[in-house]
């Protein structure tokens, strides 16, 4: 492991990622960290097409101005995140970074992509430990960078 190279800190803001941050902190000491926020774009297309009574399959007009409204209250919510985090991070004792990344596939790849550019020693992510259902709908971020990521991943679960 680089020594020199940083830690990559996944941050959503949840019981989970706070933790994480603190055994960050416990775990890799002075080394620099990249608190990274992901924020998902396009999610504001998906809500537009929705209506109380279900999805509309018919094609209906968009209001491209109130989607990049919320695209942009979306990214400014990744950005509070994202500095909670360094805040957090700072306070640990880490030499921190906030990062965003609008996600093109999904949270993990986003995550696993950033891991790569910046070439990370390591990656540090919270569970939430879903199961059931649950996690087989939502999927598993944690277990998806398990399988993805080219460098070790530390995930800590929440108590």
């Amino acid at each position: 492991m680089n020594a020199a190279a940083p830690v990559l800190i996944a941050y959503d803001g949840s019981d989970a990622a706070r933790r994480a941050v603190r055994e960050a902190a416990e775990l890799f000491g002075p080394r620099p960290a990249l608190v990274l926020t992901v924020w998902e774009p396009g999610i504001a297309y998906y809500s537009a097409d929705l209506s109380p009574a279900g999805a509309d399959l018919s094609p209906t007009p968009v209001d491209i101005e109130g989607v990049h409204r919320i695209e942009g209250e979306l990214q400014v919510h990744a950005e509070r995140t994202a500095a909670d985090g360094l805040a957090l991070a700072k306070s640990a004792g880490l030499d921190a970074e906030a990062v965003t990344v609008a996600d093109e596939v999904d949270v993990a790849d986003a995550i696993v992509q950033l891991a790569r550019e910046r070439g990370v020693a390591a990656i540090v992510i919270g569970s939430r430990g879903l199961s059931g259902l649950r996690a087989r709908l939502e999927g598993s971020t944690s277990r998806a960078v398990m399988k993805a990521a080219a460098c070790p991943v530390v995930v800590v679960h929440d108590d």
